[in-house]
């Protein structure tokens, strides 16, 4: 792959998923009802939208900031955390595969951003 396809498809592909991120977290900042509902049907305090709105929206930050790359692996590691327990909790509570696949689908796209990002951090020097 050409290093302008790269760079292109790297910053594409991070903007969505940065998108995804930042309304998820507004939407547990908030309080949304339907993250009220997930809380409920998951069995965790209603409190932790908050937490987790706030962290997906600094991780938001740390994944499209470009000067310190250990915070941006941080965050791609507190994303795939909360992918991987949402995976678990959704398959614990007994949910369709649906509704458990879809975490799984996140972590593959922010895998697929995370070694995008690699090559381009190659590509550029």
């Amino acid at each position: 792959m050409k290093p302008k396809t790269t760079k292109l498809l790297y910053w594409i592909l991070t903007i969505i998923f940065a998108l995804a991120m930042f309304f998820d977290g507004i939407g547990g900042v908030t309080q949304q009802e339907a993250g009220q509902e997930v809380m409920r049907h998951l069995g965790y305090p209603m409190y932790v939208l908050i937490i987790f709105g706030v962290a997906k929206l600094l991780g938001v930050i740390a994944i499209l900031q470009t000067k310190y790359q250990t915070i941006k692996e941080w965050a791609f590691a507190g994303f795939a955390f909360n992918f991987l327990g949402a995976f678990a909790s959704r398959a614990f509570a007994g949910d369709g595969f649906g509704l458990i696949v879809l975490p799984l689908i996140m972590l593959a796209v922010m895998f697929l951003v995370y070694a995008l990002w690699k090559k381009y951090q190659l590509v550029k020097q």
